[in-house]
């Protein structure tokens, strides 16, 4: 209750019309609000308790499945666009949609072209003739 009050606080009065200061007057026990509080655990994508407990709860079930209809559908359009195709060989794959909780995908970094060992040599044997 105390890292999370705000939170739990506007969820019991947004699905139980109930004032967390009962609490403090009397009229509201530990039990009821442990009891609330399971309840709220089960309201993925609803509670603003549970999205600050874990991330990841901000969307439902329904909006994951979503997600994952969509990617494949991507998927599949991308599958047969680059087996059709006769341009395809220019086409990137789709990316994924972004899932709340999960680590952004960031863009790898180009790989750094080095000199072989036959050009360092050649550039230190330059330094050396001055």
């Amino acid at each position: 209750m105390r890292h999370h009050s705000d939170e739990l606080e506007a969820d019991l009065r947004e699905f139980f019309q109930v004032d967390l200061l009962d609490f403090w007057r009397g009229k509201l026990s530990l039990r009821q609000i442990g009891v609330y509080i399971k309840s709220l655990l089960k309201k993925q994508g609803r509670s603003t308790l549970l999205m600050a407990l874990d991330p990841s709860a901000e969307w439902s079930h329904e909006a994951y499945l979503g997600a994952r209809i969509s990617d494949g559908t991507e998927l599949a359009n991308f599958l047969f666009l680059k087996a059709n195709a006769q341009d395809s060989n220019d086409l990137e794959p789709p990316r994924p949609l972004p899932r709340p909780g999960e680590p952004v995908a960031t863009e790898a970094a180009p790989e750094h072209d080095f000199a072989s060992g036959e050009e360092v040599t050649h550039f230190f044997a330059q330094m050396g003739g001055l």
